[in-house]
């Protein structure tokens, strides 16, 4: 079991909580393998329906049935399909996304900063409900005219979950113009923003379209170091196949020493079986460090039948 570091804003009669919370969402191992359900509005239906995208996809249940059917993972998504679909699946620790914008019109007008809900919503939801909410999750655009407000916002919010013994999730991307967003010395100063408002992870992308993978990898070290405390985890990408996805994990838990993976179209995309065969051989590489190459024999396992809906009487992980 992995050394839980509790925030010092987080009061003496809440560190049961988080430190419970903390173990749920990492699976007891301090890493992370988050299922990003936020793209449903984020992308709209660009990334759930199409000759490319499995037909499941297009129903906000498929991404429930994925999550729950891989050991070990968390969903982040709105607290409303929550709200809806949460009872046929208890077993799932949940990052409640607490912000979020479309991907209509020109993204430097819109002001994502605001809070959907306020942290007070969500303990009261997760007292009523009884669901493993373990944590709040919140973007942030660095670069972009609406800066100051994210900052605001998330530092409040992270204080005030912390309060209530929740862990934080923080994505954070670089935009604005003439802004490389792959450029690693910029990733690494948004990983460290979000170390000053001192959240559990920091969610980031990953330079994959870098010709040299092993070297970009090495130099990723420089995002890691800078987090600190904080722990990275770096996003999917678009689609690709399946053994550079294992591979491209593989490489930055062990040599860009991340702490995990968010991923969403590469995985949801596809059938619930083949969905939990990629998850499981990600599991492996985050929870237990396997290596790519024995990843990749995991994920060509005879699949599983896809698991059935947890029954609302059951917590089990």
């Amino acid at each position: 079991m992995a050394e839980i570091k509790i925030p010092l804003s987080v009061p003496n009669e809440k560190r049961s909580e988080y430190k419970k919370n903390y173990q749920q969402l990492t699976n007891f191992s301090g890493h992370l393998l988050l299922v990003a359900g936020d793209q449903k509005v984020e992308h709209l239906n660009d990334d759930f329906f199409g000759s490319h995208i499995d037909p499941s996809d297009n129903s906000p249940e498929h991404l429930f049935k994925v999550a729950t059917a891989i050991p070990g993972a968390a969903f982040a998504t709105h607290l409303g399909l929550i709200e809806r679909y949460g009872d046929q699946y208890r077993s799932l620790p949940y990052i409640v996304k607490l912000n979020g914008k479309t991907n209509l019109g020109v993204n430097e007008e819109k002001d994502s900063s605001k809070l959907w809900w306020k942290i007070e919503d969500i303990i009261k939801f997760k007292k009523q409900s009884g669901l493993k909410i373990v944590g709040i999750g919140y973007t942030i655009y660095l670069g972009g005219k609406y800066e100051a407000k994210m900052l605001a916002k998330a530092a409040q919010a992270i204080f005030k979950a912390q309060q209530a013994g929740l862990t934080t999730v923080i994505w954070v991307y670089p935009r604005g113009l003439k802004i490389n967003e792959e450029n690693i010395h910029i990733i690494a100063g948004g990983a460290g923003v979000v170390a000053a408002l001192g959240a559990d992870f920091v969610k980031v992308k990953y330079p994959y379209n870098l010709k040299n993978k092993q070297e970009t990898a090495k130099k990723f070290v420089e995002v890691t170091t800078a987090a600190g405390k904080t722990k990275v985890v770096c996003v999917g990408s678009e689609k690709m196949a399946t053994k550079e996805i294992l591979n491209y994990c593989a490489a930055q838990i062990k040599t860009a020493q991340t702490s995990g993976l968010a991923i969403g179209r590469n995985l949801h995309q596809r059938s619930l079986a083949e969905a939990s065969q990629l998850g499981a051989a990600l599991g492996a590489i985050i929870f237990k460090k396997t290596n790519a190459a024995e990843a990749w024999k995991i994920y060509n396992q005879t699949p599983k039948k896809p698991l059935k809906k947890s029954s609302r009487f059951l917590g089990i992980f």
